[in-house]
Order: C-alpha cells, then sequence, then structure tokens
C-alpha cells in the first residue's frame, strides 16, 4: 500500500492537477483583467471562480509539500540530538501532523462540506454548490494522512537497516 511507486505516481497526478489548476487560474485572473481594463465590462464569475481555485491550489498544495517532505520546518534543535532522538522527533512530528490532517482536515472537512450541502448553499455568481468547493478539504486531508503513514513506516524501515 505505501510502495515508493504508488506514491510516485499519486505525486505526478497531484502535481499535475495543480498545474493544470494555477495555469487555468492564470488564465481566468488574465481574463478578469482584460475584461475589466480592456473591454469595460468585467466579468462576473471569474473573481469567485479564482478564489475557489486558489482553495483548491492551497490545500492540494499543502498536501504535495506533506508528501514531498519539504513543509517548513526548523530543524536546528534536531542537529543537536543523538540519533535516536531524532528519530522519536521525526516520529511525533510526522503523527503531529496526521492527528491535524485527521481531526481538522477529514472531520471538520466532512462536517463544512456536509453542512454546505444539507444546507444548499451556493456559490453567489457561479451557482454551484459550495459543497463541491470545500470537498478539497477532506480529500487533501486523506492525502496527507497516506503521506504521513509512509513517512513514518519509512522511518521505521531505515531505523531497522542502520
Amino acid at each position: 500500500m505505501f510502495s515508493p511507486g504508488i506514491k510516485n505516481s499519486l505525486d505526478k497526478w497531484v502535481a499535475a492537477f495543480l498545474i493544470f489548476l494555477m495555469a487555468f487560474m492564470v488564465v481566468n485572473v488574465s481574463w478578469q483583467v482584460a475584461s475589466r481594463y480592456i473591454l469595460k465590462d468585467p466579468s462576473s464569475f471569474t473573481d469567485e471562480l479564482a478564489r475557489y481555485m486558489l482553495i483548491w491550489v492551497g490545500m492540494l498544495g499543502s498536501a504535495y509539500v506533506a508528501g514531498k517532505n519539504e513543509h517548513l520546518a526548523i530543524d536546528i534543535v534536531m542537529t543537536k540530538m543523538s540519533p535516536r532522538n531524532v528519530f522519536k522527533t521525526k516520529v511525533l512530528i510526522h503523527a503531529c501532523v496526521l492527528v491535524f490532517a485527521l481531526t481538522a482536515m477529514v472531520i471538520g472537512g466532512i462536517n463544512l462540506v456536509y453542512i454546505t450541502f444539507i444546507l444548499d448553499q451556493t456559490s453567489a455568481a457561479l451557482r454551484i454548490p459550495l459543497a463541491y468547493v470545500y470537498a478539497i478539504i477532506p480529500f487533501s486531508g486523506l492525502l496527507v494522512i497516506y503521506y504521513q503513514i509512509g513517512a513514518i513506516l519509512q522511518l521505521f524501515k531505515d531505523q531497522k537497516t542502520s
């Protein structure tokens, strides 16, 4: 389940989707600027669409970075630790990220999606259900959990071989 091949293909899929979202966001915002300043008739949906794409880019981007283990970290303390304590600290950090992703992103995100779906909330300009917009939160949380479990298992595997 946590083979490097599966993780690499998941990374490629997420990276490709992020590239697509960013490219589409650039086109969307460029159209907004052009319609506002050149055509003097601002597009009614582009501002809202850009906001929702930014939510998707932010959430998926955070999951992607967590999977690459390239998130912001202050590691000066770990340079002073013994290898055993570095191992324990890394496992603790991954476990904390996993717990956060489970509680805030997955459970909280599912509740948010459920509430917005039940209340039938739709976006003002696009008229799409906000549950679709917010669905990226629990999905990204599941990705983060997957990546963190894989990182913890890799730490234990590396610990056994050393």
